[in-house]
């Protein structure tokens, strides 16, 4: 159980044995990441300079990109590490900070995403009391309650693997160190371990799920009710890139953790998870950017002061 001897590093098999297709997938995830990282600190950037962004919509979605920026360095950067080289292994330490830091920023863009659906379901059902209900105190209010959830979903995860023994193997069938891969290697019962993860996972994605689903129903219920077609299409704008963003990235967290880990299956579960850790926070910026036209006159806003600033010095 590695109780007198030093704690032996994991072995991640990673997501194929063949090195062409190793070697293929690190040149496309090396992309995937560029572009997670360009978009995101972009997204912020432009969020940050334009003061006409300056609204309670872009106030969560800047803090959406940053979720998603950590959420993507907790994983990609292993993950890249691991397919050009032929060392798989990773710290005990590092693998359950690793594990840590998963839960946490994954944790909190569940409730993020909630909290943008409540400010759209504020902006379309009372516009005229948007600016009250939705004030600043009420964002910070959210944002804090986003990530204290995070924290305390991830501390109470790691409070229960801690107390496991692990003895059976050090290599994990996964690409980065995930809760069900983990407990298959435990030489203990894993039965009340598995429920409370069930438990905080499943309560996590529900309560954010249900919030998300009462602040659409009513959304559409609103549009519905409005007479024109170009009040509907507009309302309704406003919305559909944070509902695309949505359906994404809960159809596979679904998919991967609302299941007994028994039912763990190694390929699938290994496709969704390459969806949710390494390709939505790239997917995330593109969606709010090219379907978004304000974040598009935005960032031509900050072009040409840039532009006009240069002008400026060169005078």
């Amino acid at each position: 159980m590695w109780n007198d001897t030093p704690v032996p590093d994991f072995i991640l098999t990673g997501l194929t044995d063949s090195e062409e297709i190793q070697l293929v997938l690190s040149v496309l995830f090396l992309l995937i990441y560029l572009v997670t990282v360009l978009g995101n600190v972009g997204m912020i950037m432009i969020i940050h300079l334009d003061v006409q962004l300056h609204t309670p919509m872009y106030f969560f979605l800047r803090h959406l990109s940053f979720l998603d920026l950590c959420y993507s360095n907790v994983i990609t950067p292993k993950t890249l590490g691991n397919l050009v080289t032929s060392k798989k292994s990773i710290s005990f330490t590092g693998c359950f900070t690793q594990m840590y830091f998963f839960i946490l920023f994954g944790g909190a863009e569940c409730f993020l995403l909630s909290s943008m659906a409540y400010d759209r379901y504020v902006a379309i059902c009372n516009p005229l009391q948007y600016p009250v209900i939705m004030s600043s105190r009420l964002c910070s209010s959210l944002l804090t309650g986003t990530y204290m959830i995070g924290f305390v979903d991830s501390s109470v995860n790691m409070i229960c693997m801690s107390r496991l023994h692990f003895c059976k193997s050090i290599v994990i069938h996964h690409f980065f160190c995930d809760t069900s891969p983990i407990l298959a290697l435990s030489c203990e019962d894993t039965f009340y371990t598995e429920i409370m993860a069930f438990i905080f996972a499943g309560s996590t994605l529900m309560v954010s799920l249900i919030t998300i689903y009462l602040s659409y129903m009513s959304i559409f219920c609103t549009i519905l009710k409005i007479d024109s077609t170009l009040g509907k299409q507009k309302a309704f704008s406003t919305c559909a890139s944070h509902l695309l963003g949505v359906i994404i990235f809960y159809s596979t967290m679904i998919v991967t953790y609302l299941k007994p880990t028994k039912s763990y299956s190694l390929g699938k579960d290994q496709v969704a998870s390459v969806f949710y850790t390494i390709v939505i926070p790239m997917l995330n910026p593109l969606i709010y950017s090219l379907r978004n036209k304000e974040v598009k006159n935005a960032f031509n806003r900050v072009m040409q002061k840039r532009g006009g600033s240069k002008v400026l010095r060169k005078q």
